[in-house]
């Protein structure tokens, strides 16, 4: 019973608003729910907020609760809160008349796209019940004043009158007149999945009233008078003594089962947030139940960290780091992060890519921030500098979990075996964390064995007179412990780390240094070693010697290379082939011509400028000066220079451009070790024009000597 009804008018842009809401289809409807139980939990936060002032505000409600009641005959919602509850003026203010600045931006970014369910961001979430219902019905109770019913159908109107039904103390009820193909959210399984996924860690009780058949025992009336009557016939041919079994035999036919419907209110969110718990009073267990409801794992988590942030800026966390690397982490089409985000215990999302990096994709976890607003839109959390703080502090604590996972080698070893390509994508792409991360590098050396190396135990092990960390970059531990780069590094007892992830070299442009000490590729040029004068003076001398042939090298190999030097890297192979200091070294090239859909222009200038180091003490190297000295114009030293080229590239990490001819020549020397006529086999083997005949036997025992 309510007394007469005053209109209002509605506010233009708010009769406009809901005009866009009733409509418009939206497919994301289940937001409405969510929009209200998070208006009636701002309510109870007020009352509750009042109490610790002035305790006596309680007394109308003593219980701080959220209920929800589905009435499928009437097709109404109902959901009520025991919150502050709203004055008249409240009413009229609030879900109304006053013009916010909130309803003209919501309606903007509609029609530029924006998703429906952004609409408590703009402070005007109450309106979303009109995604569902017809007629809405708002009766509160404010301390400070009588109990008001408003009501309105969206039609550009609303009424408020003085409700003299039943008082509910002090809150509000919210009656959703169901539109009729919206009954859907009257389902209490539809309640209860929209609540577990948007609400379950709301601070109140959310309570649903559930119906529920039970099964009861009641006498059976027909049945027992029957019996009666029967017992009545034969007592009148037949006096028989009846024992006591018999009489409650008789007693129990009298009953029977049936099936009563019963009403009772079920807690929705039971689960408490485990985050705003003390940190010391959570087990390992309850973490691992926790980290297993949020990342559908099996098994349980490697680490945790839980910790919460104050001051200008709060909010809580809890991070996992789980046991293996997803089968899919580095899928373009997957889920960018695993990272929930709660506005005061509201679940927003769980895909906001600004919330952590990229490399950190594999983490999971829930972030709840104090000061988001709620349901803050895609478009503006790209802009919103607390969650540019919240994203700084996340990854500063996952870095802190990483260290703590270090300490235990065994973990780290696991961690490291699933993760190291994210750690390297780090060192990659976050220049502020670069340095930490570079710790946990572990790397085979020429020194570490079966174990893998630290770069600080690296450091911990270089002589004195080493001044640089020194690596090598190829496709595997076996293709570079033997190359020759490292000849002459490993007989001055230098440690040389084998980079044999195609994420290294990436990581390795970014990470200059590591404690002061520069990293230096050995298979690109400019490589310095600590010489004394003698060397340096020996070093003169075979250059001047050898300047002639380096020069006639670079004339037969014309445009294949840069230029030939003579070489101090090498100690017993004869030649190798480096890159210049600034472009693609031989592995780079070869991981970057595997790329499907690379860009074939980038090779042009990228590629490796290469240059052909000749080693001065080889024998080979020495044979072909020489025969060189001997005869400049000999037609056999172009022949044994190109296959110096192509078997210095194999060894130098780098692929051959023609296979067929380098075969060829191989075929050549078999040949000359069989003792094969190459004439006689000229029409089995046609031999390409470069390659001259052989001609004397001295040339062949030369050919011998490089088998």
């Amino acid at each position: 019973m309510s007394a007469q009804p005053e209109t209002f008018a509605f506010q233009a842009e708010l009769a406009q608003l809901m005009g866009l809401i009733i409509n418009t289809f939206y497919s994301n409807k289940d937001v409405y729910l969510r929009e209200l139980v998070s208006n009636a939990s701002d309510a109870l936060d007020k009352v509750r907020y009042q109490s610790l002032t002035d305790p006596s505000v309680l007394d109308s409600e003593k219980d701080l609760f959220i209920r929800i009641k589905a009435d499928k005959e009437n097709k109404v919602l109902e959901l009520r809160d025991s919150g502050v509850g709203m004055t008249k003026a409240d009413l009229v203010n609030n879900l109304g008349t006053i013009a916010r600045s909130g309803t003209k931006a919501f309606m903007e970014a509609l029609s530029g796209g924006a998703d429906i369910s952004m609409i408590g961001q703009f402070g005007v979430g109450f309106y979303a019940a009109y995604l569902v219902a017809d007629t809405v019905q708002v009766i509160t109770k404010h301390n400070d004043d009588e109990q008001y019913i408003w009501e309105s159908a969206a039609g550009g109107t609303f009424t408020i009158a003085r409700d003299e039904g039943e008082s509910i103390g002090r809150g509000t009820i919210i009656r959703l007149h169901m539109k009729e193909d919206q009954l859907e959210y009257l389902e209490e399984a539809k309640i209860k999945e929209i609540i577990k996924k948007h609400s379950e860690f709301i601070g109140y009780p959310i309570q649903l009233l559930v119906r529920k058949e039970v099964e009861k025992e009641v006498e059976d009336e027909e049945a027992a008078a029957a019996e009666d009557d029967e017992d009545k016939d034969e007592s009148e041919a037949k006096i028989e003594e009846v024992d006591d079994d018999e009489e409650e035999a008789k007693a129990a036919k009298k009953t029977k089962k049936v099936k009563e419907v019963t009403t009772e209110l079920e807690e929705l969110n039971k689960t408490k947030p485990i985050w705003t718990r003390n940190p010391e009073d959570i087990t390992n267990e309850e973490y691992a139940a926790f980290y297993k409801s949020i990342s559908n794992d099996w098994e349980d988590h490697l680490a945790v960290k839980h910790f919460s942030v104050e001051g200008q800026l709060e909010f809580r966390a809890i991070l996992f780091v789980p046991r293996r690397a997803p089968f899919d982490m580095f899928e373009q089409k997957k889920k960018r992060n695993n990272i929930k985000l709660y506005v005061r215990r509201v679940f927003i999302m769980d895909d906001c890519e600004e919330l952590i990096p990229e490399w950190l994709n594999f983490v999971k976890g829930i972030v709840d921030s104090e000061d988001l607003p709620l349901n803050i839109s895609r478009e503006t959390l790209q802009q919103n500098k607390i969650l540019k703080v919240i994203r700084k502090n996340l990854v500063k604590k996952v870095v802190d979990m990483f260290t703590e996972i270090a300490e235990d080698k065994e973990n780290f070893g696991k961690f490291y075996e699933a993760f190291a390509k994210n750690i390297k994508l780090g060192i990659h792409e976050d220049s502020q964390n670069r340095a930490k991360l570079s710790e946990f590098l572990r790397y085979h050396s020429t020194k570490s064995g079966e174990e893998m190396t630290s770069l600080k135990d690296y450091v911990t092990r270089m002589p004195e007179a080493q001044k640089s960390i020194y690596y090598i970059t190829g496709e595997s531990k076996a293709a570079v412990e033997n190359a020759p780069f490292l000849e002459a590094l490993k007989q001055r007892g230098y440690e040389v780390l084998y980079l044999v992830d195609p994420i290294d070299e990436y990581a390795v442009q970014q990470l200059k240094e590591y404690d002061g000490k520069t990293l230096v590729s050995v298979t690109k040029e400019g490589l310095e070693l600590d010489e004394s004068e003698d060397e340096k003076k020996q070093q003169e001398e075979e250059k001047a010697a050898f300047e002639p042939l380096c020069k006639e090298i670079k004339s037969i190999l014309g445009d294949k290379v840069e230029k030939v030097t003579v070489s101090h890297r090498i100690v017993d192979s004869p030649c190798v082939l480096v890159t210049g200091q600034y472009g693609w070294s031989a592995n780079m090239e070869r991981i970057m011509r595997a790329q499907a859909l690379r860009d074939s222009s980038m090779s042009s200038y990228m590629a490796s400028k290469k240059t052909m180091e000749i080693n001065p003490r080889n024998a080979i190297v020495a044979a072909l000066k020489a025969k060189f000295d001997q005869d400049a114009s000999d037609k056999t030293v172009k022949d044994l220079t190109q296959l110096l080229f192509e078997t210095s590239l194999l060894a130098s990490g780098f692929s051959l451009d023609d296979p067929a001819v380098f075969a060829k020549r191989i075929h050549r020397m078999i040949k000359l070790g069989l003792s094969i006529d190459d004439d006689a086999a000229a029409a089995a083997l046609p031999v390409a024009d470069d390659l001259p005949p052989l001609e004397d036997a001295a040339l062949a025992s030369g050919m011998e000597e490089v088998d």
